[in-house]
């Protein structure tokens, strides 16, 4: 089934975009040796996490398929997910910070991207 996109999923679907364009940039910058980061499995990982978004942005946007939406929501928690381990290791406090702010960024995209379209009140006597 499809409806048409409100304003509130258009810019949760942007924000997907965004995340979903830094997934698939760093999967081209991995950890270099020595360095703090993520494993290069999981920098890959991302890079196809943010691919995967990209091609339920798109259609999502064209059709606004409820299945399209979700993958959407989807890739985007996965993602998250991945992330999470900066949490539990013993990295700089500006990349739990970075890490913090891509999970609240994910958690708003996938709040407006599920948001539901608001139904007229009806008034009743």
């Amino acid at each position: 089934m499809s409806s048409p996109l409100t304003t509130r999923t258009r810019v949760g679907l942007v924000l997907a975009v965004v995340l979903g364009l830094a997934d698939v940039v760093s999967a081209f910058f991995p950890t270099p040796d020595g360095e703090v980061g993520p494993p290069l499995a999981i920098v890959i990982l991302g890079g196809v996490i943010g691919l995967a978004t990209l091609a339920a942005v798109a259609v999502a946007w064209r059709s606004g398929r409820r299945g399209a939406l979700r993958i959407v929501a989807g890739t985007r928690v996965l993602s998250a997910i991945t992330a999470l381990p900066a949490f539990f290791v013993d990295v700089p406090a500006w990349l739990k910070l970075v890490v913090a702010v891509l999970v609240v960024l994910t958690v708003v995209c996938v709040v407006l991207v599920l948001s539901p379209a608001r139904q007229p009140a009806t008034v009743t006597d």
